[in-house]
Order: C-alpha cells, then structure tokens, then sequence
C-alpha cells in the first residue's frame, strides 16, 4: 500500500510537471533552429507562401467583406481547443493507466471535418472561412506541394484579415504542423462564451498561457464580425405587450430595444446576424472600445470588460489611443498564434486541410 501511495505521489508530480511544459514552453523563434517557428522559415522552401495567403484572403474579402471577421474567429477557435495526450506509467507492472488533456495548439484541428470532430460541435457550427483556408492551400500544393501547413495558412490568414480591415501588419513566425487529433469533446470545455463573467474567461486565457491584458486586447477583435442572436438575446426580453425588460442592467436600453428589432423572439433563423461593432463593423480600429463605454458592448462577456476595475483602465486606455491597442494586438496575437503549436515530428503537413494524411 506504502509503495503504490509513493508511485501515486510521483506520477502526481511528473504531472504537474508536464502540465507545466505544456503551457509554459512556447517555441523560441530563433530562425537557427529547424525545430522551432522562425520568422524566415519559408524563404527557402516556399519564398512567396505568405504572399500566396495574402492574396487569397485578399480576393475573398474583396468578394465578401465578412471574411475577415470570419478567419480571425476561425483561428481563435483552433489556438484554444485542447489536444488530448495520453500518459502510460509502467512502474514494474502497469499500476495504472492516466489521460488528460493537457497541451494546447494552433494546430488546425478544427479544419478537420468528420464526426466527433471540433468542427461538428454545435458550438463550431457557425465558423466561417473554411473555403478561404482550402483555396490558399490548394494553390500552395501546386507551386510548394507538402510544403506549408494549414495551421500557418490559418495563422497568417487571420494576421491578413486584421491588416485588410485596417489593422496592424504584423509579422508572426512560420513553421507549425498540423495536428492529427480534432474531438468535439475538447470544444466546450475551452472556448469563451459569450454569457462568461470575467473570472470565468480569465481562466480559460490563463489556462493558455494568457494574461488578463491579452484578455482584453484579443476582445478587440470584436471591433469586426457579426454574432448570432442567440449570443445575446438573453439579456433582455419584451413582454405580450412590446415592453422591453433588461435582464442584464449593462446593457443601453436604446440599444437593446434596437437589437429586439433585429432579432424578433419569432426569428429561429441562423442567417440572422448582428453586427459585433455598430458603428464601423469591417473597420479594425479601437471603436469596439468606445462602445463599451456607451454600454453598448453585443455580449455580457463585452461588458464584463468595463464594470471590472481589473480591466476597465486598459478599456478606458484603448478607447482614446488607437494606437496603443494597435501595439499591444501586436503583442498578443503574437502570443496566440505560438501556443504550444506543432513542429517537427509533432504534426504533419495535411495535403488537404480538412482530412488528415493518416
């Protein structure tokens, strides 16, 4: 009993252990490394792939002026999911046997389509830009074949949707395989929703190795894209009458009573969308912060953002100074489009980005 409790005690251990590698060892961008991302990874194997991504979001967008919003949602939903590793312990005989979900990625699992895949969850049934992704990968396939990935297709096409809306042009590092493993079961447990107070999506962020900054500055990504409206319309209701109740006090009434107009309570249709931002809702600027302060952020999840005094300063500092959001989204999606990816013998480099080579 005294020996099973230490190896019990020691696998505890080596857990945490690799609980924190996990979340704590993101790849180095050194370009001298083949085994990590590098900024210059594709000069040689495939120079013209990032402009090959650029053009494709370009041409879409142009088509479609929703796209955008789209791929960076997309690519949210990818870097966030969990990936399951499965943990053996052989101490003499098998005691036992341990699986978990630990490791995160930007690993493109949630480009693969099948059953009990990240992509069937109700909650990724509404993500977008999947076409986006396969038209610059079957162009790469034919001037690079197996060469570029789909998760850094998936990367640099969110990093072109900022910059085609207005946003910073960033440069973020190449590299990632692509992960082999997508399970529905992952998606919930890990994604932001748009009812979450602030402790419950400062979790998850910290979770992924996140900080309550990059919180509120990937929230900036609000500022494009539209939502569904059964995202928000918890938060108020009409009566037999017509009589607008707010259910969460947060919210402008005058917006809200707009946002009824929107979406009817006899409206079950998916087609019908709400713009995230009023006011410049394909423009990425910092008027997603503005309207926070006129209390008329889409989701509870929005407003939890300005009526916490952990996050209303940088809210108020993002809202006057455009360009301080611009440097830290920088930042952070930098720091997004690294958890823990894929490299090496990690991953694998898909011929299509839906279905895995295996």
């Amino acid at each position: 009993m005294e020996k099973t409790h230490y190896y019990a005690k020691a696998f505890s251990q080596y857990k945490l252990l690799f609980v924190t590698f996990c979340i704590a060892s993101l790849p180095p961008f050194s370009s001298s490394s083949s085994s990590s991302l590098s900024f210059d990874f594709y000069a040689g194997s495939c120079p013209s792939a990032e402009m090959m991504v650029k053009n494709t979001v370009r041409s879409a967008a142009d088509m479609d002026p929703t796209i955008p919003g789209k791929l960076l949602r997309l690519f949210f939903h990818d870097c966030f999911i969990e990936v399951i590793i499965y943990i053996y312990i052989h101490i003499y005989i098998v005691l036992f046997s341990y699986s978990q979900h630990f490791c995160l990625g930007c690993d493109a699992s949630v480009l693969l389509q099948g059953n009990g895949t990240e992509r069937s969850d109700p909650a990724n049934r509404s993500l977008g830009g999947f076409s986006v992704i396969d038209s610059a990968k079957r162009v790469l396939e034919i001037f690079c074949p197996g060469t570029v990935s789909c998760a850094d297709i998936l990367a640099l096409a969110a990093r072109d949707a900022v910059e085609y809306t207005g946003g910073p042009n960033i440069q973020i590092p190449t590299g990632r395989k692509d992960g082999r493993t997508s399970m529905a079961a992952n998606v919930r447990p890990n994604i932001i929703d748009t009812s979450f107070t602030l402790d419950q999506m400062a979790k998850i962020f910290s979770d992924k190795g996140l900080s309550m900054d990059d919180l509120v500055t990937l929230s900036g990504a609000h500022t494009i894209g539209a939502a569904h409206c059964n995202s928000f319309n918890d938060r108020f209701k009409l009566d037999s009458n017509g009589n607008l109740t707010l259910i969460d006090s947060s919210l402008d009434r005058q917006y809200a009573a707009q946002l009824t107009k929107m979406c009817p309570a006899t409206a079950n249709d998916d087609s019908v969308t709400v713009n995230n931002d009023p006011g410049t809702p394909l423009v990425f600027d910092n008027q997603y912060y503005k309207i926070l302060l006129d209390h008329k952020g889409l989701f509870q999840s929005d407003s939890a953002l300005l009526n916490d005094e952990r996050t209303k300063n940088r809210v108020l500092q993002f809202s006057n100074d455009q360009d301080s959001f611009f440097e830290s989204w920088s930042v952070s999606f930098l720091k997004l489009s690294s958890i823990e990816v894929k490299t090496d013998d990690q991953g694998e480099i898909r011929q299509s980005c839906s279905i895995s080579n295996r």
